[in-house]
């Protein structure tokens, strides 16, 4: 199975369009040292061909580009690699790529029934006309076959379980508890090739670690995890934001409490973060965040990034 991480980046990627944070800074002046990055998405295949999104960035015409991967077959005027997409919540950055994908071609899109229901209710999603665009439903703790719109199995499988978080920012209802979210609002996938059995999870979004979800990513081969903050308060002090990372549905990396802590004793052979804030500092390649979570075995995800499982 072949893993492409398209874009790495957290909503907005990096540098953000109107910050001038010291990181964004750095990156638009082409510093080396400080990559810049696509808003969160990753790519999967079996190795025949095609291709599965793993949510659809609204840099996904940008990172279709990037990656040749993705470009048409050469020898057809009309073509795309891109079987179908995978949706993991309804954020904005993980929904929005859909509309680069309106042009009458064969798609499915997995998502659960709530998520579906928020494309549904948005009537800008009829542009994925339903006669080309199969819309198929993800159920929590089912696993699921990925196959295009003309329902040929695919050979790689997903499924789907929550995990903390909560309802998309434009959804929040201030009058319900918890903001109105439920449990479908927000996902994270367990990603199997169905030849060799070889599996990774993929969280970009996660607002703790309670006990059932470590003792599920225990001694998994790959994890891609939920890397917006180092701190908690980092877009407070950092002067970007009035939220804290676990006010916006993500843990924070730092810390007794932090997601590098809480995976020390997991022994999760190779873990990659990706949803990256532009305020992060692992974000720079020199700075002591980075070095902090490389010696404790990570890695910080790139636009580009190619794994082989």
């Amino acid at each position: 199975m072949q893993v492409l991480v398209l874009g790495s980046a957290a909503g907005g990627g990096f540098p953000q369009w109107n910050c001038n944070c010291a990181l964004c800074r750095r990156a638009r002046a082409g510093d080396p040292k400080v990559k810049r990055r696509t808003q969160s998405s990753l790519a999967i295949s079996s190795g025949d061909g095609k291709w599965f999104l793993l949510n659809a960035s609204p840099d996904l015409r940008k990172q279709i580009e990037d990656n040749p991967e993705l470009h048409p077959d050469a020898t057809k005027t009309r073509h795309s690699p891109i079987a179908g997409a995978v949706l993991t919540n309804a954020d904005v950055d993980h929904i929005a790529g859909l509309l680069n994908l309106r042009e009458s071609q064969p798609l499915s899109v997995y998502a659960t029934r709530r998520v579906h229901n928020v494309l549904d209710r948005n009537s800008v999603y009829g542009v994925l006309n339903p006669a080309y665009v199969a819309r198929r439903q993800l159920d929590l703790d089912a696993r699921t076959d990925l196959a295009g719109q003309d329902g040929v199995i695919n050979g790689i499988a997903v499924e789907p379980f929550a995990v903390p978080g909560k309802i998309a920012l434009y959804l929040e209802d201030h009058s319900k508890a918890d903001m109105g979210s439920a449990a479908e609002d927000t996902i994270a996938l367990k990603v199997t090739e169905r030849a060799g059995g070889k599996s990774f999870f993929y969280i970009p979004a996660c607002a703790s670690m309670p006990a059932d979800l470590s003792a599920r990513l225990r001694g998994a081969d790959l994890v891609f995890f939920d890397g917006t903050v180092w701190n908690d308060d980092e877009m407070i002090a950092t002067q970007t934001g009035k939220k804290t990372g676990n006010r916006m549905g993500h843990m924070h990396l730092a810390g007794q409490d932090g997601s590098v802590a809480a995976f020390a004793k997991l022994g999760v052979r190779r873990k990659i973060f990706v949803h990256i804030n532009n305020t992060n500092p692992v974000l720079a390649e020199d700075s002591a965040e980075r070095a902090t979570v490389e010696k404790a075995g990570w890695e910080v995800g790139y636009d580009g990034m190619k794994v082989t499982l």
